[in-house]
């Protein structure tokens, strides 16, 4: 017993601990080495007592005091020769001021003395995913498309009882129609207490004799559906749809789970898309740019006729009011614009360049002497 380990240091903390900072690190001690986290290791198991007992100590202002003054003389009786002061280390759980249920609950479901969820509560069903693809015009006004997706629907042969019609289920006697058992197994820590599905039952809460032939007696089938989905002008490349009640069906009652459905919006041949506004990239020649010319610009509307001013310099951008993407979450449409892009020819017939370098000397621009024209 000589040996025996310092409590602070058992818990991982300094002689100055707060209560506070005493609790909170033997709970996230004892989630670590609980003998239920840790079945069949015994290391684990003496690791649990000994926080567990480290614990109970200094967790008891009368027995911190003494055991801060006289080390573990002063509240183990067995420990060299007996405390002086009487009364000794209590095992098990005694003196803890909190439930246990509190500390194992999120790893055991309720185990560790809490209360266990009723196995056979209504529970919502799980959702079901989906994608369609769209066209850049289909997401930009919206559209209605036939999404074909999978589901579990309650069986209509039996109506979710998992029975042969005109039989019923009998209430599972060992768990009381819980779905659960709850076994306590006395430790030398004290008494653990654990739940697991009903093994009469297998969980459900209830003995089918006589199973549906249709759904083999889970109540539940699994159906291909095809789903009309609406979908809304806006709508972009990844977004998803969310559509209530439309996933696999509820356990015990519970309501259905949704559907969503992510948009997949196919490329354009030349528009691209930047929120709401529609980009446009127009080739336009040399002439039409240093003259001016009336062309027709493709919208999303179709073709209109659009005036290029004389002078136009590559780059220069013009816009088109309210003719871009609708607004997916309000009234109007988004721009179109159009980035004007002058084109240089890179084959030209011999007049074609006899006319360019008149029009280079008269301006006089320098082109190169092996391209001037004879004269």
């Amino acid at each position: 017993m000589a040996d025996k380990k310092d409590y602070y240091e058992s818990l991982g903390l300094k002689k100055d601990a707060s209560d506070a900072d005493i609790k909170k690190a033997f709970r996230q001690q004892a989630k670590k080495f609980h003998p239920d986290v840790n079945p069949g290791n015994s290391r684990a198991e003496a690791r649990f007592k000994e926080i567990n007992e480290a614990y109970e100590v200094l967790s008891d202002s009368d027995k911190k005091a003494r055991y801060d003054q006289f080390g573990h003389a002063g509240v183990d009786p067995n420990f060299g020769g007996g405390s002086p002061f009487g009364g000794g280390f209590g095992g098990g759980f005694g003196g803890m001021d909190f439930d246990l249920g509190d500390i194992f609950g999120s790893i055991f479901g309720g185990g560790g003395g809490g209360t266990s969820r009723n196995r056979n509560a209504p529970r919502k069903g799980e959702r079901v995913r989906a994608g369609v693809s769209v066209t850049f015009e289909e997401a930009a006004f919206g559209t209605e498309k036939d999404v074909s997706i999978q589901r579990v629907e309650t069986c209509d042969d039996c109506m979710g009882s998992g029975c042969k019609k005109g039989t019923t289920a009998e209430k599972c006697t060992d768990c009381n129609g819980r779905g659960v058992v709850t076994t306590q197994q006395r430790t030398p820590f004290g008494v653990m207490q654990s739940t697991a599905d009903c093994p009469k039952c297998n969980g459900r809460g209830k003995i089918i004799h006589q199973p549906c032939e249709k759904c083999k007696g889970l109540g539940m089938v699994r159906r291909n559906r095809t789903i009309k989905v609406n979908i809304p002008g806006g709508i972009d490349n990844g977004q998803t749809i969310s559509m209530r009640g439309q996933g696999s069906a509820g356990v015990n009652g519970g309501e259905p789970g949704d559907l969503f459905v992510t948009i997949s919006v196919k490329r354009h041949e030349f528009f691209e898309r930047d929120g709401t506004s529609v980009l446009l990239s127009l080739p336009v020649s040399f002439v039409q740019a240093a003259l001016g010319a009336e062309l027709e610009v493709p919208t999303l509307d179709g073709k209109v006729k659009y005036t290029v001013p004389a002078g136009t310099q590559t780059g220069t951008v013009f816009r088109l009011k309210n003719k871009g993407i609708s607004n997916l979450r309000g009234s109007g449409r988004g721009d179109q614009y159009i980035t004007v892009n002058v084109k240089v020819p890179t084959s030209l017939t011999a007049e074609q360049k006899d006319l360019l370098i008149k029009y280079a000397e008269a301006g006089g621009d320098t082109v190169d002497s092996k391209k001037r024209r004879k004269k």
